[in-house]
């Protein structure tokens, strides 16, 4: 698919679409300069056990209410981008499923959002056998079936704490969020491939003029990118939103967020 004469996704010779798009409607000032204290993440490794513990956010009320915040908002930055809405509707809507949990931790880590967890409590054998062997009926929450893998978990905060040790500024947050949305699997696939090498060769272009002190700032931002694009969207779900949702799925709830006023 190409772009049609009258969208104004393409620059001089078809180049810097993604600079353009994104910087017209990206025009907020730099974190750096908004004096907002960075919220602090204990620094965790994976451990071997991490996957056999099961882990809820210790205050899922606030946490979850920030995290549709967060999500709110990069689908507004997304819709306002505008190869973006050049494309057919089904095909937007196919790359913000495919995207969204990732933009949201992206968007988390922009927006300083931080949180805790906590361990699932261990139900006795006695407990199991009383229950019907259902495991962990009720959490701490109230809920069954909650909570996801500590070392999921753990992935989430390296990656906030990483992007947080870079001191990412919000256009090179927005080329990162074009580089994560743009997500070449859908039947346009060459052409959502060069948006999204648009957005690597634009991040790459900023940094050059921005950092230039910092030859391996490019490098350091791509290894955040491949961190972020490990984490996995059930994980995202059933940790910042199955708390409040339920049994709704992320696919309703995204619906209604996009295409909602």
């Amino acid at each position: 698919m190409a772009c049609s004469d009258s969208c104004q996704c393409l620059g001089e010779r078809g180049q810097r679409s993604i600079l353009y798009s994104i910087l017209k409607n990206d025009n907020q000032p730099d974190q750096h300069s908004q004096g907002r204290a960075r919220l602090a993440v204990p620094q965790q490794q994976p451990c071997s056990c991490g996957s056999k513990k099961i882990v809820v956010l210790s205050s899922p009320q606030t946490t979850c209410k920030a995290a549709s915040a967060a999500l709110l908002k990069t689908l507004k930055f997304v819709k306002n981008v505008l190869c973006f809405r050049e494309l057919p509707a089904e095909d937007q809507l196919q790359l913000v499923r495919n995207s969204w949990a990732q933009l949201l931790v992206l968007g988390m880590a922009q927006d300083l959002i931080g949180f805790e967890t906590m361990e699932t409590p261990e139900l006795s054998m006695l407990q199991n056998i009383l229950t019907s062997g259902q495991g962990r009926q009720e959490t701490a929450h109230g809920r069954s079936g909650q909570g996801v893998s500590l070392t999921d978990v753990q992935g989430i905060k390296m990656f906030l704490n990483k992007c947080w040790g870079l001191d990412i500024s919000t256009k090179e947050y927005a080329y990162l969020k074009g580089a994560i949305l743009f997500n070449p699997e859908l039947r346009y696939q060459s052409y959502i491939q060069a948006l999204q090498s648009e957005a690597h060769q634009a991040l790459n272009e900023y940094v050059k003029v921005t950092h230039r002190r910092d030859s391996t700032r490019f490098t350091k931002l791509f290894i955040a990118l491949s961190m972020l694009r490990s984490i996995n969207a059930n994980v995202v779900a059933g940790l910042f939103f199955k708390p409040v949702i339920g049994t709704v799925s992320m696919n309703e709830l995204l619906l209604e967020m996009f295409y909602g006023k």
